[in-house]
């Protein structure tokens, strides 16, 4: 497989992935953390393509990005005011909630009844996200290495694994996002990150 690389640039790069996308591909694109390794997240065999080519453990479970608040219905099957409160307040940004996943959603995303889910501030990856729905996205790196910042990293590491590489030049934040488990009546941070658990706590008082 070649691995085509799309400068920010390119007029139809947005159709360019979006057709990769829905005939089962993976494509790879900057989020406002660090490039992201996208699937359509209702797709179970782009999903296992996904674990595939970062070789990834198939009961680690895979993030889901939308392009706003308002998608949460289409990936959750409730979500509880501390969630709601939270993406009021955090996003778009580096905040990864986890919620109760919809029955839809494929058993390879996650293996458990919930789904992370998160909204990137970043024009690029909004912009692709508007256009395809909901993603499956995990960091674009084989697993156990860096994660990447630039299109040449993710090149470096998934040459030949995957369809398409949008570059948009280096990402802004280098961190993976703040995740916090907000299925419980007390928030809980599964993984620290660019939002400090301070924040997340004041933002609910």
């Amino acid at each position: 497989m070649k691995t085509v690389v799309l400068p920010a640039d390119e007029p139809d790069k947005l159709l360019q992935a979006l057709r990769v996308l829905k005939d089962g591909g993976l494509v790879a694109f900057p989020t406002d953390t660090v490039y992201g390794l996208g699937a359509m997240a209702f797709n179970p065999q782009a999903i296992v393509r996904l674990y595939q080519a970062k070789g990834r453990s198939s009961d680690n479970p895979v993030p889901v990005l939308i392009a706003s608040a308002a998608e949460l219905p289409l990936v959750s099957s409730r979500t509880s005011p501390i969630a709601h409160r939270l993406a009021a307040r955090f996003w778009p940004g580096p905040v990864t909630l986890v919620v109760w996943r919809r029955s839809s959603l494929p058993k390879e995303i996650s293996p458990t009844p919930t789904v992370g889910v998160r909204v990137p501030d970043h024009a690029l990856a909004q912009a692709l996200l508007t256009a395809t729905g909901p993603l499956a996205v995990t960091s674009a790196n084989r697993s156990g290495h860096l994660t990447s910042r630039t299109a040449a990293q993710v090149l470096d590491g998934l040459d030949g694994r995957i369809e398409l590489i949008l570059d948009g030049g280096v990402t802004p934040g280098g961190k993976p996002s703040t995740v916090v488990d907000c299925t419980q009546s007390v928030p809980r941070i599964l993984r620290q990150g660019p939002i400090r658990e301070q924040d997340i706590l004041e933002s609910l008082a």
